[in-house]
């Protein structure tokens, strides 16, 4: 796989590999963890996916800023291993159970985030900018997403296994040495990419760093601040208002860089704001695998594993035992209730829920416990898919581009969407076939959903990272690898907003529909601008 490529390759890949073992891992029991009446912080459904949608919104916000910071003034080694060790810290930090730890552990991997993700994919697109490696820039690019998802893959069986044997805070710390060994790796790979390790420094007509700082940076905290403390929420909850607000200033500036730039610049620089704001509807949905779609594996899925399977998973420790009673169902569809104690308002949560759903036929005797496999293993699912389809899409396209036929790149997001909303009909069938969740669904739904749905993400995500490098101008690069990380972050936040609806729907099939209706209007968006953004990459020379 390496032998045609860059030699730095290898070493990006490994990096982002472990980068994303932690990342995935903090995301995969994250919401678990809030929602733990007994060692996390008993949240309902609502304040869970909140949270969730705002941290995962701003850990995607702040690429635009590491990328400056790169452009500008540290150049991308050190703006990557900075970021990294913070990252790294952060997780650890997860791992206390105390909430004001909590919230700074978040905010160092927000910012470790900035800083380390938008830099190692714009220099992984430096390593192929020379003509013996740019026609493989796509390519690179895939290969490179599956680094992460083998990551993201991996990630899950140890988080599964330590939170059962250990707690949830090995599981956490597991994160951060993982994070550890990719910024060690990363710097074992120097040699081959420092002469793409490049300073561009200001260049003229860009805004100074303290004009950045006034126009958008104390703007966007002020703003937040604003959109928290207005009376009421706006949209949903008083985090979602402060993030749309705050995003104001960073949205002004990405428009600036259009207006400011020079003419030979304005369509390149259009065309990916116009993809950027398209594909914020794709993460929109695909990101609700760490809320919606986690719920939809912990209370609706049939986890109950027998035989060798069980033997198998509990030596692995990758299944735990649950118990039955009779008051393990009554009081869940309520999800919990308030007492008023001393002047505040405690919750009861009823748990454990899952035999919520199972028909009385079924159910184990009175007293009995079932071995069920860990919730978060579903997370594994769609970067194993990744894993097994990645060297087939690239295949695919190798073959088409030797008989003249590769479609361009914008052609391939606008299949990813396309194939990305075909995904959301097996979750509406699931939502049929188990009776509107009254049943246990079989595990099957999910990875048929998640094996479609990432056929739509190879032809999307990495896509769109290989764009970025393709269009942008040399001078902003990173900055607009940081645009690109900005559209994810909104729609992170959006499919928090969405997950927080999932009670509202009396039937589960209609908040499926919802997620088709969004990523079938994006492949409308996408298609109503396909000859334009074509026409741009002629213009470049580039496909």
């Amino acid at each position: 796989m390496w032998k045609s490529h860059p030699r730095a390759l290898p070493y990006l890949f490994f990096s982002e590999m472990w980068e994303r073992f932690g990342y995935y891992l903090m995301i995969g029991i994250f919401t678990l963890y809030l929602k733990d009446v007994e060692a996390g912080f008993g949240m309902t459904e609502a304040e869970s996916a909140d949270l969730y949608g705002t941290f995962i919104a701003l850990v995607f916000l702040t690429p635009f800023l590491g990328g400056l910071i790169a452009d500008r003034y540290w150049a991308y080694k050190r703006t990557i291993v900075i970021g990294g060790l913070l990252m790294g810290l952060g997780y650890c930090l997860m791992g206390v159970h105390n909430l004001t730890v909590l919230y700074i552990a978040m905010t160092l991997v927000i910012f470790g985030n900035g800083l380390f993700k938008p830099n190692i994919s714009t220099l992984l697109g430096n390593v192929y900018s020379t003509p013996q490696y740019n026609a493989q820039k796509d390519e690179g690019y895939n290969i490179f997403y599956m680094g992460i998802n083998i990551g993201a893959f991996i990630c899950n069986f140890f988080g599964a296994a330590l939170q059962i044997m250990l707690g949830w805070s090995y599981a956490f710390f597991a994160a951060g040495i993982g994070m550890f060994v990719g910024v060690i790796i990363f710097i074992m790979g120097t040699k081959h990419f420092e002469e793409f390790d490049v300073k561009k420094g200001v260049q003229e007509g860009d805004m100074s760093f303290l004009k950045i700082c006034l126009v958008i940076l104390v703007p966007s905290v002020l703003f937040g601040i604003l959109g928290w403390m207005i009376p009421g929420s706006i949209v949903g909850s008083d985090s979602t208002d402060a993030f749309i607000f705050a995003c104001v200033p960073v949205l002004y500036f990405y428009s600036s860089l259009y207006f400011n730039a020079a003419k030979e610049e304005k369509r390149p620089i259009l065309a990916l704001l116009a993809i950027f704001a398209v594909v914020i509807l794709f993460w929109a949905v695909f990101k609700q695998n760490g809320s919606a779609l986690n719920t939809w594996a912990d209370r609706y899925t049939d986890r109950e594993i027998t035989g060798v399977t069980k033997s198998t998973f509990e030596t692995f420790k990758l299944a735990k035992n649950i118990s039955y009673t009779k008051d393990s169902i009554p009081l869940y569809d309520q999800q919990f209730r308030l007492q008023r104690q001393d002047g505040k308002a405690l919750k009861e949560f009823a748990f454990p829920p899952y035999f919520r759903n199972i028909t009385p036929d079924k159910l184990p005797t009175e007293g009995t416990s079932i071995s069920v496999w860990s919730t978060n293993l579903s997370q594994s699912i769609n970067p194993g898919w990744v894993i097994i389809l990645t060297p087939l899409v690239v295949a695919l396209f190798t073959a088409l581009r030797r008989r003249g036929k590769e479609p361009s790149t914008p052609t391939k997001i606008a299949l990813g969407l396309f194939i990305s909303a075909l995904s959301v009909l097996f979750m509406v069938a699931a939502v049929m076939a188990t009776n509107n969740g009254m049943n246990k669904a079989s595990v099957w739904w999910l990875v048929m959903g998640y094996g479609v749905i990432t056929i739509g993400e190879l032809f999307l995500s990495p896509m769109g990272l290989s764009l970025v490098s393709k269009l942008s101008p040399t001078r902003i690069t990173s900055l607009m690898m940081g645009g690109w990380f900005v559209s994810t972050s909104i729609g992170n936040k959006l499919s928090g907003v969405l997950a927080t609806l999932w009670d509202t729907y009396e039937n589960k099939a209609n908040y499926f529909w919802l997620n088709f209706a969004l990523l079938i209007l994006a492949t409308l968006l996408m298609l109503s601008i396909l000859k334009w953004l074509n026409g741009v990459m002629k213009e470049k020379g580039i496909n």
